[in-house]
């Protein structure tokens, strides 16, 4: 009886899983016979299933959901050998669908994958800081998104296998617009540029670069331009492109305008030219397409003519004082900053489609620290006079003489108020600034002669009259 007892149920062996087999269910620990997995965690019939963690020989590992023998629910993943984790939603061991992907090179990944490749909507930093939000497929940026750059630029537009390409508009961090269609990164097909500077372009780019760009400033008319003395002119402006088309589709490059006379080196006296400049007021002549050098000279329009400083000022209110050391537009202005053209806003003027205008323009009297040299041709020149051809120095009015409204000599002093017959230059430089994609257009001259008034006549060369 004793035996019978010893041998019924409770007294049977417990049943354990074989050795080297993986177990059948609950918890427990396998290593795989290649020695290459190890896994711990629970089973179920035999298979890797509910939440267990996969290690791998070479320092990867899984830890997550498991099903069926599949690595699939959620879990976390990290790769030894790049260094990143995933943590997120598996599908038969691959990222798929909803995670965050962190790279050892810095950055990081958030939102959907397809066979562990970004694919969908999603939000990316990478290793430089950049941040895109939008659309993803095979790994790469494609569809709408939009893009920060680690210099500020803003895009949202289309992108084609991680490219710009489409339609999209560029936010620069200099404060840029372009708003237009893309290629391979570039600027290709019809845009628009606002640039910083003031700028507009609106046409046509390739790989970038405007098509109908400008390249050089043309000044409309004659090749000489003929005015008579102390009449006002207008000057009109074009914008050409390399083949000599308007540039209509630029506007906004600030154009200013200056003045020349005529620099002449007499034969017969080297120190002397068509205007005899002080020793205090020397400047270094430019050079001209004309053949010639020229000085600068003032330029002024018609409501700034004959107003002193005191008035401008007054007229710019008692809190506007003329800075120091700045005198203004008149003549003795220019000569204080060294024969530097000074140009008020009214003689800088913006582009439009191309085209600019500056009406009423008018040159002034000589500027102090230079006196004109006549020429005597008259045949009935008084007793003691220059010979025929010479040159004889203009005696300028004093301020006393012409506030008396005398000389000594009982002959009327008058302030020479406009431009002496001559060869005179004008010329348009672009000041646009900062200068439109990096490029300043070069100066345009245009050659201009002051007639006598009255008279009709051409004024004479000084250099053929030296030589008469």
């Amino acid at each position: 009886m004793a035996a019978s007892n010893e041998s019924g149920p409770a007294s049977l062996p417990q049943q354990r899983d074989p050795p080297g087999r993986p177990p059948r269910n609950g918890y427990g620990v396998y290593v795989y016979p290649n020695s290459f997995f190890r896994y711990e965690g629970e089973w179920k019939e035999g298979k890797i299933h509910g939440h267990g963690k996969l290690l791998f020989n070479d320092g990867s590992y899984y830890e997550g959901e498991f099903a069926d023998g599949e690595i699939t629910g959620l879990g976390c993943r990290y790769w030894a050998w790049s260094g990143n984790t995933y943590s997120g939603h598996f599908i038969l061991g691959e990222p798929q669908g909803h995670g965050v992907m962190k790279y050892k090179t810095g950055g990081h990944y958030e939102g959907e994958l397809s066979h562990g490749l970004r694919a969908g909507r999603g939000f990316l930093v990478d290793g430089e800081g950049q941040e895109y939000e939008g659309s993803f497929h095979d790994n790469r940026r494609h569809g709408r998104g939009q893009m920060l750059f680690k210099n500020g630029d803003k895009y949202d537009g289309d992108w084609v296998q991680d490219r710009r390409q489409g339609h999209g508009v560029l936010h620069c961090a200099d404060g840029s617009t372009y708003e237009g269609q893309w290629h391979s990164d570039a600027f290709s097909g019809l845009g628009s540029l606002a640039h910083f500077s003031g700028v507009t372009y609106c046409g046509l780019w390739i790989n970038g670069h405007p098509v109908e760009q400008a390249t050089r400033i043309v000044i409309l008319g004659p090749e000489v331009l003929e005015v008579a003395q102390g009449a006002p002119f207008t000057l009109r402006v074009q914008l050409q492109q390399a083949h000599g088309d308007l540039a209509k589709s630029e506007s906004g490059r600030v154009l200013r305008i200056s003045a020349g006379i005529r620099y002449v080196q007499l034969p017969t006296c080297s120190e002397v030219s068509f205007f005899k400049v002080d020793e205090d007021h020397q400047e270094t002549p430019m050079q001209t397409p004309f053949g010639f050098q020229c000085l600068s000279y003032p330029l002024s329009t018609p409501p700034l003519r004959g107003l002193e400083p005191k008035a401008a000022q007054e007229s710019a209110g008692d809190d506007s004082p003329l800075p120091e050391g700045d005198q203004g537009d008149t003549p003795s202005g220019l000569a204080a900053r060294g024969g530097q053209c000074h140009c008020p806003e009214d003689l800088r003027q913006r582009v439009e489609q191309g085209c600019a205008e500056f009406p009423d323009l008018l040159l002034g009297p000589p500027p102090p620290g230079r006196q004109p040299f006549l020429f005597l041709h008259s045949p009935h020149e008084k007793a003691g006079s220059k010979p025929r051809g010479s040159l004889c120095p203009l005696e300028m009015p004093t301020a006393q003489e012409a506030a008396g409204g005398s000389r000594p000599d009982g002959t009327i002093a008058e302030l020479v108020a406009d431009a002496y017959p001559g060869e005179y230059v004008m010329m348009i430089d672009d000041v646009t600034t900062p200068p439109f994609l990096g490029r300043t257009l070069p100066t345009a001259f245009k050659h201009l002669r002051v007639l006598a008034k009255g008279t009709g006549q051409k004024p004479q060369d000084p250099e053929e009259g030296a030589r008469s």
